[in-house]
């Protein structure tokens, strides 16, 4: 749907702000695409990050800086995010050997499979989300929208 229908805009506004509009709209209905097929497994999207974050440590541990820099969302607590899986047996944490200012972070057995499970679901989600878009207009889009950032 096109984002002044959408967002009943009854003026003329210039292409610039329709494209931070529809930019801005289209993240947070993908965010809650994502956030509705977290929802069976009880985990928002802040917390899967963690989990993929800490999947992708291939065993290593993280810190709390190392998961905030990877967060797609930077705005988040990652000290709370932590705690909540932490009380899922998700994640464990102690306190660095080498510097004790630090914390380790490392995925669980339980987290493992609880994001191997949880990908599935939520690449298909994705999947359905992009098939409306052919592989060329992806890398356009792509190209687009890192292009914006720079």
């Amino acid at each position: 749907m096109i984002i002044g229908k959408q967002l009943k805009i009854s003026k003329q506004i210039p292409e610039y702000k329709k494209a931070l509009l529809n930019v801005l709209y289209t993240g947070n209905w993908l965010n809650d695409e994502v956030a509705s097929a977290l929802k069976p497994f009880d985990i928002s999207p802040q917390q899967f990050n963690v989990l993929r974050i800490l999947r992708g440590m291939k065993g290593e541990p993280a810190s709390l800086q190392v998961i905030q820099d990877r967060m797609i969302s930077k705005m988040s607590n990652t000290t709370r995010l932590v705690d909540k899986l932490l009380t899922k047996d998700f994640v464990t944490r102690k306190q660095c050997e080498s510097n004790r200012r630090k914390v380790d972070i490392c995925i669980t057995k339980s987290g493992l499979d609880a994001i191997d499970e949880i990908s599935k679901v939520v690449d298909r989600v994705e999947t359905n989300i992009t098939e409306n878009l052919q592989e060329n207009e992806l890398l356009t889009l792509n190209k687009l929208l890192n292009k914006l950032r720079e």
